[in-house]
């Protein structure tokens, strides 16, 4: 029977991911070394499959490994293989590099949209004004003369109920059904839903 031939290293020589994991979960630095230089290679090829980006790739593949340092204690064997632990997280930051990232363009694209709104058109909105007063001033027209003195001195000049009751001398609930039914004829008249 004819001898195996690997390419690249003997796969009995591998370490041990689960012990490796162990030690790496107590703080062995060494552990980790070994660690790192098992699983760098596939991070890195799981990170750049998503991102394409070299630089980028290089960037999540450290930020992963150091997460996988600080966490290690986190890892559950019973939950799946050391190297699925790894290369989930790998996947998820690299994920996160690309909605991060479309997200900054998102927001950088309807900045430049507002920045090429037309400015504030100072005219038109003085027209448009202009047109709600004489509006306004139209409907106050249709109120009857208690109605249109007490909407004026309570909305116009700031007096309250009473006030507007001693200014006209009227009852104060006189002055209150006036107002109320004013506005309800002004609400009509300008065609403001309730």
């Amino acid at each position: 029977m004819p001898e195996a031939v690997y390419i690249g290293k003997n796969p009995s020589a591998q370490p041990d991911l689960q012990e490796l994991m162990k030690a790496v979960a107590r703080g062995d630095e060494e552990a980790f070394s070994s660690l790192y230089d098992a699983v760098a290679s596939p991070v890195m090829g799981v990170v750049r499959a998503v991102l394409r980006d070299p630089a980028q790739s290089e960037e999540i593949t450290q930020e992963v490994l150091v997460e996988v340092w600080r966490t290690a204690p986190r890892y559950r064997e019973d939950r799946g293989s050391v190297i699925n632990w790894v290369l989930t997280l790998a996947h998820r930051r690299a994920v996160d590099r690309v909605r991060s990232a479309d997200a900054s363009a998102a927001r950088d694209h309807k900045a430049a949209l507002l920045d090429r709104m037309p400015e504030f058109d100072e005219v038109t909105e003085q027209v448009e004004a202009r047109l709600e007063r004489e509006q306004v001033r139209r409907c106050l027209r249709t109120l009857t003369e208690l109605q249109h003195q007490s909407v004026t001195l309570a909305y116009y000049r700031g007096l309250t109920y009473r006030e507007v009751a001693a200014q006209l001398s009227v009852p104060l609930g006189t002055v209150k059904t006036r107002l109320r039914d004013g506005l309800i004829r002004l609400r009509d008249c300008l065609g403001v839903s309730a």
